[in-house]
């Protein structure tokens, strides 16, 4: 299998680093000129030279097309931490705002996957803010023999992301063969699962998650800005059952501790999702998630079905270097 990497990290004068953050802030983060110069400490006029200048080495063009070196220098450490075959690390927004950070961290991942996918690809996808995100700068040519599956069920009333929409869009943009995950997310019983599975034509989907080329996942916190509860996929009664179960971590609507363990709980049960004991045997593992507060949940993650390829923000990853470090200590 060809390694999903797009090529070597690079060093970067302080010059070139300080042009590429204020390119990112202002291309991908959509802040202004004033609000780039004083996050940066620097005036309007060098904002607009630095911009220009940028511009003139094609360093921006639908997306920022280098890196940034505090950047690399945390991916490298990722990589070494963690054991993957890559870290992407990108400036954190400058709010806290949940969906801000889903955008950050998804365009690093749409342009990843645009460049990364091969032909005759068989890839599971799972659901999430950061991952519908990526599809604004997923721009990748045609490819041959692709099938893209959807790795777990969908949802009726739908606020702001369904994992059976961004399956269908992802292989859309890429001119795969599509396999949707036709179930609701969650159901009442295991005995519901088991017809639904093997009497209602799911059979295939699990089928073709045994042997994936490339798995793209996300994960979520434990908390009150998780996507399962301001989604309205859990109730507030749920999460704190959860919470008080152990719970950390939200892999496609898994829930784990830190450890990376499925908690005790009956919603573990009732998921309609490939297990993720299913889901590590992927060839390739794609997982982008992002903010110090999921850094617990990331890690959690890979733990429980490792990773190839991190996605992420420099708070997530400076926060993910910390728990490293201190469980190593410990």
């Amino acid at each position: 299998m060809v390694k999903l990497r797009r090529g070597t990290h690079t060093a970067y004068s302080e010059t070139a680093s300080l042009r590429l953050r204020a390119a990112w802030l202002y291309y991908n983060q959509g802040l202004t000129q004033k609000d780039v110069a004083e996050q940066l400490g620097i005036s309007r006029t060098t904002v607009i030279r630095l911009l220009d200048e940028a511009m003139r080495r094609s360093e921006v063009q639908i997306w920022i097309n280098e890196g940034i070196d505090d950047c690399v220098e945390l991916a490298i450490k990722l990589e070494r931490a963690f054991g993957l075959d890559e870290a992407i690390v990108v400036p954190a927004p400058a709010s806290a705002d949940p969906n801000a950070q889903a955008k950050c961290v998804g365009l690093a991942l749409g342009q990843f996957l645009s460049e990364a996918i091969p032909d005759d690809y068989t890839i599971g996808v799972g659901w999430g803010r950061t991952m519908t995100a990526s599809l604004a700068s997923f721009r990748p040519p045609r490819r041959d023999n692709c099938k893209v599956v959807s790795l777990l069920g969908g949802i009726v009333a739908v606020h702001q992301t369904n994992p059976i929409d961004y399956t269908w869009r992802l292989a859309s943009q890429l001119g795969a063969e599509c396999y949707m995950f036709l179930a609701p997310l969650l159901v009442d019983s295991i005995e519901t699962k088991r017809n639904l599975i093997e009497k209602c034509g799911l059979e295939s989907i699990y089928r073709l998650a045994e042997n994936l080329d490339l798995a793209i996942v996300s994960c979520g916190d434990i908390g009150p800005h998780s996507t399962s509860l301001s989604e309205g996929f859990i109730s507030t009664a749920e999460l704190d059952e959860l919470i008080a179960a152990g719970c950390v971590c939200d892999t496609m609507f898994n829930f784990l501790d830190a450890e990376g363990n499925s908690i005790d709980h009956s919603i573990n049960s009732r998921v309609m999702s490939v297990d993720l004991d299913t889901l590590k045997k992927a060839r390739h593992i794609v997982l982008s998630s992002g903010g110090a507060h999921r850094a617990v949940a990331i890690n959690a993650t890979i733990k429980r079905i490792g990773c190839n390829t991190l996605i992420t923000d420099e708070s997530a990853a400076k926060a993910l270097l910390a728990l490293h470090e201190n469980q190593a200590a410990a």
